[in-house]
């Protein structure tokens, strides 16, 4: 199969599993890679998650949604995992996040100790308990620029698709990103038949088929406007078509993470061998970081 660089990786495939409650754990992300994924994303690592919220998934016909935010296990647990990843040579990028850019920037630092590989920056979660209401350019700069001050390692900075998301883009681009995740959760609710209100009791992550349209649309219009970076297209992939279709529209790899929450060995082994058949060597690689660099600013 089609093996893709990203972020200084060479996985196998462009099948990467992204970040979330199935990836919190390091036997779930040895297990994911044995079956074949070609790169992990780890569940998000905050240097103090929210404590005390009602975090729960709510399945969906068409998705999921999840009040969930950050993994739960401390830094120093993490950094210890990363370091046995980094020894074993697995291909694991750490998704990290905080509450500024100072601490993002210092925990990015720490897990460079650990000869982890890549990073993915975690920064547009709307889960938080005041939700995610100022992510604009200058956050996202602020984000991104810090963290490149502190390390060198490649790194992808994870953004929602939305208004302005070509401007936080560029942003990204401008603070040293080195690809962009398209797309995290978007808003969205469900009304519980029996009670009439909401699911969950609020507005959250919404992930699943009805992302895809959205982000494909998305990764099609950033390549359009002459942005080259490399892209992890990420939402509603439950199949090797979908991963196909992401990179006919520009994405250099595909997450596929939701659909894994059923059968998530023999859903991941599926998706694979459907990747395999329909994605061959000749298949395009959008152009490399500096390119990209060149183009989008």
């Amino acid at each position: 199969m089609l093996e893709v660089p990203i972020l200084g990786l060479s996985p196998a495939n462009p099948v990467i599993v992204g970040s979330g409650l199935l990836t919190d754990q390091e036997r779930n992300i040895r297990r994911l890679l044995g079956k074949g994924a070609g790169a992990v994303v780890t569940k998000t690592i905050h240097p103090s998650p929210p404590q005390g919220l009602d975090e729960r998934i709510l399945r969906l016909p068409v998705g999921m949604l999840n009040s969930t935010t950050y993994s739960k296990r401390s830094v120093n647990g993490w950094l210890k995992t990363l370091r046995s990843f980094a020894d074993d040579r697995l291909p694991v990028i750490a998704s990290l996040h905080a509450d500024t850019p100072g601490e993002l920037a210092m925990l990015a630092k720490d897990v460079e100790t650990t000869g982890c590989q890549a990073l993915e920056l975690g920064i547009s979660c709307l889960n938080e308990e005041d939700g995610l209401e100022d992510d604009n350019p200058d956050r996202v700069y602020a984000y991104t620029s810090e963290v490149r001050s502190k390390t060198a390692l490649p790194m992808s900075v994870k953004l929602a698709v939305g208004e302005g998301l070509r401007d936080r883009v560029r942003a990204a681009i401008a603070g040293g990103a080195d690809a962009i995740t398209l797309s995290d959760t978007i808003a969205g609710a469900a009304v519980s038949p029996t009670t009439g209100r909401l699911e969950l009791n609020g507005v959250f992550g919404y992930s699943g088929p009805g992302l895809k349209p959205l982000v494909l649309a998305a990764i099609w219009q950033l390549r359009k406007s002459g942005i080259a970076l490399p892209v992890m297209g990420c939402g509603g992939v439950s199949s090797g078509r979908d991963v196909a279709d992401y990179l006919s529209v520009g994405a250099s790899v595909a997450q596929v993470y939701t659909a894994l929450h059923t059968d998530m060995y023999r859903t991941l082994e599926r998706i694979l061998a459907e990747t395999r058949d329909l994605v061959g060597p000749q298949a395009a690689v959008p152009g490399s970081t500096e390119e990209a660099q060149e183009a989008a600013i």
